[in-house]
């Protein structure tokens, strides 16, 4: 068995004080998921006006829409790259370092960002051809930032408040999704003003003026500012201890940088990591298997179904929005006040339900544990979605549109307080020090895998099933009413697949994975 429970580097960071260098690291790999969220959910206020832009049909009684299979590109071209950059940069943590790749990552959000606002060209194929192409390598990055954000936070943090550390990392995701509604409001706010335009019932080519081109494109754009902001620091930021002294082998390097980041002296423990170990096995093992296959079972099937809900109902707000009536039709809009009803139904959401959500479980975390939130979450998830789902008619009357909006927001409040959080912390604490970036990769993988069928299929599903009713191009679908229904049964599933996961509340990370002489199994693992 391992010695590292006993080094002295990684006891002081376990029984650590909360110091400035813990908001530090917060507010670094936070700022990093502040432009993941904003990066990923701001597609979803512009695809109507791209529709408008790019597809109207002289002498349609409607608007342009984008075609069902660019629709499908625009929205889920991220979240596949996303998913190839979790697997390629959780894999690469593990073996060149956290820190190494974590400034890659960065600099890629940033350039993408702003290239997918460049996108060039002047027909509707080549725009959205160059957006797809840049969105695809932006999601690459943005999935580095998962594995290494979460795995440099947990290795970082103490025993006692980790969980709480971890997830308020994460929660800076509810203020990217409001930010990104917020500058949406501004800038649809300040063009729509500035540049007056009829609804498209009264003029369907006035109602969309040039400059609404700019509009989508400094939305997209923005995103790159946050990133922008913090690269200086995760440059200077040190190699986890953790890395250094379980996998790099290198405990002196490991005390001589806490010693710094904590301002107290502490001993190297060369002699104890030199000592051979039992403990080296690899991801594909029977050990690994033994030990942690269930567990890694668990994060992924967990995050895979919480996905599948979450991403569907964030990506398709506005579908739901308009079904109920709270944004009007169309073609009663210009296409500017449009981004503007979309962004402001997205922004309400998210301040009400979403960011409450996020932050909730930051403060519980470390209270009730890991596991009660996530049973919590996917329980309530699965009522309010049947709740929503069967008396569908009568919320779809107009005196009732407020109340569904209510309770939908309860779904998105117990998705942060609940799974959407946990499902992100427990993979960086639950696996060895060797392979927790790569198994946290594998698990926002599966999760991002979920999330485009999510993206993807809710397309199809939510269309109505009267063919004449249909948006254009496509294929009649189950409605909402039924969609909501397959969400809940897929909450209903979550809850099930949590039982797989172990606790990790108040315990080191080397007690919880076995790499402490110290080790105790835990009743659910």
């Amino acid at each position: 068995m391992s010695t590292a429970g006993n080094l002295k580097v990684l006891n002081a960071l376990d029984g650590a004080k909360t110091q400035w260098y813990h908001f530090t690291a917060i507010v670094i790999a936070g700022m990093g998921f502040f432009t993941d969220a904003y990066d990923l959910f701001c597609i979803s206020l512009v695809t109507k006006m791209l529709g408008r832009i790019y597809y109207t049909k002289p002498g349609s009684p409607k608007p342009g829409s984008l075609p069902p299979n660019v629709s499908a590109m625009v929205n889920g071209v991220a979240l596949t790259g996303t998913l190839a950059g979790q697997l390629f940069f959780g894999w690469l943590g593990d073996k060149l370092g956290r820190k190494k790749v974590y400034g890659i990552t960065l600099m890629l959000m940033c350039l993408c960002s702003i290239a997918s606002g460049l996108s060039f060209g002047s027909s509707p194929k080549s725009v959205l051809t160059t957006l797809c192409f840049f969105r695809f390598w932006l999601g690459f990055g943005i999935g580095g930032d998962y594995p290494l954000s979460a795995t440099i936070m947990s290795e970082y943090s103490n025993k006692k408040t980790r969980g709480g550390f971890i997830a308020a990392v994460f929660a800076m995701q509810g203020f990217g999704i409001l930010g990104g509604g917020v500058f949406a409001i501004i800038i649809s706010s300040v063009f729509n003003s500035s540049y007056k335009a009829p609804p498209y019932e009264i003029d369907p080519v006035k109602s969309t003026v040039p400059e609404a081109d700019y509009v989508w494109r400094i939305i997209l754009m923005a995103g790159a500012l946050p990133a922008l902001l913090t690269f200086y620091s995760r440059s200077k930021m040190p190699e986890t201890a953790r890395y250094t002294a379980l996998v790099a082998k290198n405990a002196t390097k490991a005390a001589s940088d806490m010693s710094k980041v904590l301002n107290v002296e502490i001993e190297s423990d060369q002699q104890k990591v030199n000592a051979k170990s039992d403990d080296d096995y690899g991801l594909f093992s029977k050990k690994f298997l033994k030990q942690h296959g269930k567990h890694l079972l668990g994060t992924t099937t967990t995050w895979f179904l919480l996905d599948i809900a979450f991403y569907s109902q964030n990506l398709f707000q506005k579908d739901i929005f308009t079904a109920i009536g709270w944004i009007p039709p169309a073609k009663t809009m210009n296409a500017i006040e449009e981004v503007y009803r979309i962004a402001r139904a997205q922004t309400l959401i998210a301040l009400c339900s979403t960011v409450p959500g996020y932050w909730f479980t930051v403060f519980l975390i470390d209270r009730i544990g890991r596991f009660t939130i996530q049973m919590i979450g996917f329980s309530m998830m699965t009522i309010f979605m049947f709740a929503l789902a069967f008396p569908y008619d009568h919320w779809t009357r107009p005196e009732n549109n407020i109340k569904f909006v209510v309770m939908y927001s309860f779904t998105f409040f117990f998705a942060n307080f609940g799974p959407n959080t946990t499902t992100f912390v427990v993979p960086a604490e639950i696996f060895p020090a060797r392979v927790r970036s790569t198994c946290h990769g594998i698990s926002a993988a599966s999760g991002k895998l979920g999330a485009m069928v999510g993206a993807f299929g809710f397309l199809y599903l939510a269309q109505n099933q009267d063919p004449a009713k249909t948006d254009a191009g496509y294929p009649p679908g189950i409605g909402v009413k039924n969609s909501l229904i397959v969400l809940g049964v897929v909450n209903l599933l979550g809850t099930l697949c949590t039982l797989l996961v172990p606790e990790s509340k108040g315990k080191s990370l080397e007690e919880i994975t076995g790499e402490s002489k110290n080790e105790t199994n835990d009743s659910r693992a």
